[in-house]
C-alpha cells in the first residue's frame, strides 16, 4: 500500500494543501489545550467555521494562515509543512482524499466519517483496497503508452520463440485428427464438422453487431456469423477464430497485454488449423530443397489468403527450415500495421520500441510495391539497410480500410532458397537517418516549408482507452441485445 505520508510529501509545494493544514491546525490546537470556541474567538470566526477549516473543506487565504500561525505560536513554514503532523493524521488525510477522488465517487458508496472510533488498522485496510482498485483501473485503462508497451513486450516474446507456438500446433493437430482431416487444405465442410465436434451449431445472420466479427452463445452452444463476407476475406477464418477462442478458454481480458496475447494465440490456432503443420512443413521442405520457396505457392497449396500464408511461413520457416525472417503489413499511407522479425531487420520504432503506427521507409519493398502497375505478380526487391542486405517479397491486398502490402523478407545469406532471388530490383535505405526519406528535398522544402498546413487524419483507436467490463472495441449492450433476439425459444 502507498505510504500516506510519502504521498502527501509529493504534493505540489506551491499549493496550500487544505487537508494537511487543517489536520495540523487541529493537532496544534489540541496540543495547546484550546477548544474550537477558543480558536474561533481568537480568529474571529464561529466554531463551526473552524471545524470546516480543520476538516480541510475550505481553502485558507494567506492572511488567514498567517493569523493562525501567530495564534498557535508557530512559524508560517511550520504550519505549511507538507508533512502530516502524525501517522494518524496522515491516514485520515489519505482516507479523506481517497473519498474525494473520482474512483470512490464511481463506486456509489456512502461517505465514511473519519471518527476517533475508526481504528488505524481499519483505515489502512480501506486504503489498501482503494489502492488495489486504482491499480486495476490503471491497468484496465490501457492508455496508448501502455498499449504500445504491451505490443513491444509481446513482439519480444514472439521473437524469442521464433514465432512458433508448439503447444498450439499440437492442439490444432489433435482437433484435426478428431474430425478425420488427413492433411492438406481445410475445406469449409471440415471447418463446420469441427464446430459440430466442439458442440456448436452455426447460424449465419444479416444483423450481426457491427462491432463484432462473430458472436458465440455459450449458453445455447451457437456461433453467429455474418451472411456476407468482406471482399478478399476467407469465410473459414472467422469461424475458426471463434472456435479457437472457445478451445483456448478465452475470457474477458484483464488488461491490454492479456488482450493482445489472446488475439495472437487465437489467430495462430486458426492459422494452424487452415495450414496444418505437418503438411505445410513437408511442402516447404520440398520447395526449399528445390530452391523454390514461395509464399504464393503456400497460399495456393492450402487455399488461404496471402496474409495467412505469410503468417504461417513465419511460424514455420525458422523452426523447421532454419531461415530467419521478417513480416510486415503496411497501409498504403506508409504506416506499419503489423510486424514481426527474428532476422535483426531494423523496423521503425517510437521511444518505447513500438512499431505499430510508425512510417516505413519509402525505399523498402513494402512501400515500393504500391508504385508497381503489375498487381498480379509478386514484387521482389533487395534492399541495402543499415543492418545488412535483405530480400523481400511483397503483395498488395485490398480491404474495406484501404490497400495494404504484405511482405516477407530474409537476410541476403538465405535468399538462395527463394524463388524471385534473381530480381533486378534494388534499393538503398539508411532509415532511421532522417536524410533517407523523412526530410523533403531541399528545393521542395525551400518553396513549401512555410506555405503548407496539412490536416492529419487521426485514428481514433490511438486515443481510445481500453474499456472496463467488455472486450476492446465491442459494444456489449449491442451484443447482449443481439443474443436476446436470436436465442432459441424454450
Amino acid at each position: 500500500m502507498t505510504d500516506p505520508a510519502a504521498a502527501l510529501a509529493a504534493e505540489d509545494e506551491g499549493m496550500l494543501d487544505s487537508l494537511t493544514i487543517g489536520r495540523r491546525i487541529r493537532q496544534l490546537r489540541s496540543d495547546r489545550g484550546l477548544t474550537l470556541d477558543d480558536l474561533g474567538e481568537a480568529l474571529g470566526r464561529a466554531p463551526s467555521q473552524v471545524s470546516v477549516i480543520e476538516n480541510g473543506k475550505r481553502e485558507l487565504k494567506l492572511g488567514e494562515v498567517q493569523k493562525l500561525a501567530r495564534i498557535l505560536g508557530v512559524t508560517l513554514d511550520e504550519l505549511l509543512s507538507p508533512e502530516a503532523p502524525s501517522k494518524r493524521a496522515a491516514l485520515e488525510i489519505a482516507l479523506e482524499r481517497a473519498q474525494r477522488g473520482p474512483l470512490y465517487s464511481s463506486l456509489s458508496l456512502p461517505a465514511l466519517p473519519v471518527r476517533k472510533t475508526l481504528s488505524d488498522e481499519a483505515i489502512e485496510t480501506i486504503l489498501g483496497l482503494h489502492d488495489e482498485l486504482q491499480r486495476l483501473h490503471r491497468q484496465r485503462a490501457a492508455t496508448p503508452e501502455e498499449a504500445r508497451r504491451a505490443n513491444t513486450e509481446l513482439r519480444r516474446a514472439m521473437r524469442k520463440r521464433n514465432n512458433y507456438f508448439g503447444e498450439l500446433e499440437a492442439t490444432a493437430k489433435s482437433l484435426l485428427e478428431a474430425v478425420g482431416h488427413a492433411g492438406g487444405p481445410l475445406s469449409q465442410r471440415v471447418a463446420s464438422d469441427l464446430a459440430s465436434h466442439l458442440g456448436f451449431s452455426l447460424h449465419y445472420v444479416p444483423d450481426l453487431p457491427t462491432s463484432t466479427r462473430s458472436v458465440t452463445d455459450l449458453k445455447n452452444h451457437r456461433i453467429y456469423l455474418p451472411v456476407g463476407q468482406a471482399a478478399g476475406a476467407d469465410p473459414r477464418t472467422t469461424l475458426l477464430q471463434a472456435l479457437a477462442s472457445h478451445v483456448l478458454g478465452i475470457t474477458e481480458p484483464k488488461d491490454y497485454a492479456d488482450f493482445l496475447r489472446q488475439r495472437v494465440e487465437t489467430n495462430y490456432l486458426a492459422g494452424a488449423l487452415m495450414v496444418p503443420e505437418q503438411s505445410a512443413v513437408e511442402f516447404l521442405t520440398a520447395a526449399r530443397d528445390k530452391r523454390e520457396l514461395s509464399v504464393e505457392d503456400l497460399r495456393d497449396a492450402f487455399a488461404v489468403t496471402y496474409e495467412t500464408a505469410a503468417h504461417r511461413f513465419t511460424n514455420l520457416a525458422t523452426q523447421h527450415l532454419g531461415i530467419p525472417v521478417h513480416f510486415l503489413k503496411v497501409h498504403e499511407s506508409g504506416t506499419l500495421s503489423k510486424a514481426y522479425e527474428n532476422d535483426n531487420v531494423a523496423f521503425p520504432t517510437d521511444a518505447l520500441g513500438s512499431v505499430e503506427g510508425q512510417i516505413v521507409c519509402r525505399y523498402w519493398s513494402a512501400r515500393r510495391v504500391f508504385d508497381v502497375d503489375d498487381r498480379f505478380s509478386p514484387y521482389h526487391q533487395y534492399t541495402d539497410k543499415p543492418s545488412g542486405t535483405y530480400w523481400c517479397t511483397s503483395r498488395i491486398q485490398s480491404t474495406s480500410r484501404g490497400e495494404f502490402s504484405v511482405s516477407v523478407g530474409t537476410p541476403f545469406a538465405h535468399v538462395k532458397w527463394f524463388r524471385g532471388r534473381d530480381t533486378p530490383n534494388r534499393s538503398t535505405s539508411t532509415c532511421p537517418d532522417e536524410g533517407c526519406c523523412r526530410r523533403p528535398p531541399t528545393d521542395l522544402a525551400s518553396r513549401w516549408a512555410q506555405q503548407s498546413l496539412p490536416s492529419a487524419r487521426l485514428n481514433s483507436s490511438l486515443l481510445a482507452a481500453m474499456p472496463t467490463g467488455t472486450f476492446p472495441g465491442v459494444d456489449q449492450t449491442e451484443v447482449f441485445e443481439f443474443l436476446e433476439s436470436h436465442a432459441p425459444s424454450v
